[in-house]
């Protein structure tokens, strides 16, 4: 770790300390929300955001639904005042003018979300609420608009400059390794003895994003496998009888599984940029790694096969797949595939298919056993993802073109 990220880590790790002058609010936890938003001082607004946050997690989900649809409905934006400060800012663009526009244009909500955090140790406690935003607020429109406030704020609050990038060891303390089994989303691990498989060989590797102010809770991890040559198995990649490599010995770097951990962090991106500095730090640190690709599942194709009315053969999987990523579409205009639009959003190609190469239940039930390799060339990342991002092109080797275009698209009753 940096001796910056010493430094955050020691400045946000501080905890909150409550002066015995303001004993604990028993009042119901709107009527709390009402009284910090109209609280000047310090001491008295960390008392407020200590109860109110203290209270919140007490309550049960109904509670806690009325708690949202009141925050979000009494300290949501007045249109009208919106529309009045526009105009009179469209009339003198002023700094006054300005001001008032982006003041009405600012849900009370937000500010109701800064003073809470203002509290030492409350970013963990707003991202466990915001899980429950989530969770309960699902297709409320009052409640997704509400969302939109969390998420705005907390891509300032978790962009890449405050992240941490730790590597994660079978040395490291208990309660994160327990963390990194629970949170693994991917490939499930069954034991500590496959955790410890995962971890401890020298030709493996962990890395995780934390927050200074959630310093015991990844955000995200990485495992990654350092091999020779592109694997097409990742049965094989953790196989318990496999033959570890020195790691000056590989020459690839097999990015195998990303998992998300906090649901109240959904839609704040990580991922690209803990792929590209994980492989830039590999890079740098071991000179024989020359490819850097992953090995991952294609979670909707069997979905999609069965929306087009396809009943394909097993020995037709690997080419509908090619076909798959190269051209399903959401209706954005990206891959329908989450997997492929993230990597792909990053700048990595598809670059192989491989048959049974997950032989799992879950792997057969997402995509009949078929994963994809996609590459990440460091030095053309950029170019591919403006391409992508300007475009949509979906950057594809020409082997997996060649495979997507023998494709049979036909249906049972076509044959």
């Amino acid at each position: 770790m940096t001796l910056l990220a010493d430094l955050l880590s020691s400045v946000f790790e501080r905890r909150y300390r409550r002066d015995p002058s303001h004993p604990t609010d028993s009042r119901p936890v709107q009527e709390l929300v009402e009284a910090l938003m109209g609280t000047a001082g310090e001491t008295s607004g960390h008392a407020l955001a200590q109860d109110i946050l203290t209270g919140f997690g007490a309550l049960d989900d109904t509670a806690k639904l009325d708690f949202f649809r009141h925050v979000a409905r009494a300290m949501n934006i007045d249109p009208e005042t919106v529309r009045s400060t526009l105009d009179a800012y469209e009339r003198d663009p002023s700094k006054a003018t300005y001001r008032a526009f982006a003041t009405a244009a600012e849900p009370r909500r937000q500010e109701l979300i800064r003073r809470l955090n203002s509290l030492p140790g409350a970013t963990g406690a707003l991202v466990r609420m915001r899980a429950d935003l989530l969770r309960l607020g699902r297709g409320d429109p009052e409640l997704e608009a509400f969302d939109l406030d969390f998420r705005h704020l907390f891509a300032s609050w978790f962009n890449r400059g405050f992240l941490v990038l730790r590597p994660i060891s079978w040395e490291s303390p208990a309660h994160i390794l327990e963390k990194i089994i629970a949170y693994e989303a991917v490939h499930a691990i069954d034991s500590w003895d496959d955790l410890r498989r995962r971890l401890e060989p020298k030709d493996r590797r962990c890395f995780a994003f934390f927050h200074p102010s959630m310093p015991d809770e990844p955000l995200i991890f990485v495992e990654v496998a350092l091999t020779r040559g592109i694997p097409g198995s990742v049965q094989g990649l953790l196989a318990e009888d496999r033959k570890a490599i020195a790691s000056h010995e590989a020459d690839t770097a097999v990015f195998y599984s990303i998992s998300n951990c906090q649901a109240g962090l959904a839609s704040v991106s990580f991922g690209n940029s803990l792929i590209k500095q994980v492989a830039a730090d590999l890079s740098a640190n071991l000179p024989s790694l020359k490819t850097f690709v992953t090995l991952s599942p294609i979670p909707r194709l069997n979905t999609w096969l069965t929306d087009q009315g396809l009943e394909p053969k097993a020995d037709q999987m690997p080419a509908l797949a090619a076909h798959y990523l190269l051209n399903a579409k959401a209706s954005d205009g990206a891959p329908f595939d989450p997997v492929a639009r993230f990597h792909l959003g990053n700048g990595a190609i598809v670059h192989a298919l491989h048959a049974n190469a997950d032989i799992s239940d879950k792997g057969r039930k997402q995509s009949g056993g078929v994963m994809v390799n996609y590459l990440y060339d460091l030095k053309k990342i950029g170019q591919n993802h403006e391409k992508f991002a300007t475009a949509k092109t979906v950057a594809a080797t020409a082997a997996v073109k060649s495979l997507a275009a023998g494709a049979d698209l036909s249906k049972p009753q076509e044959r």
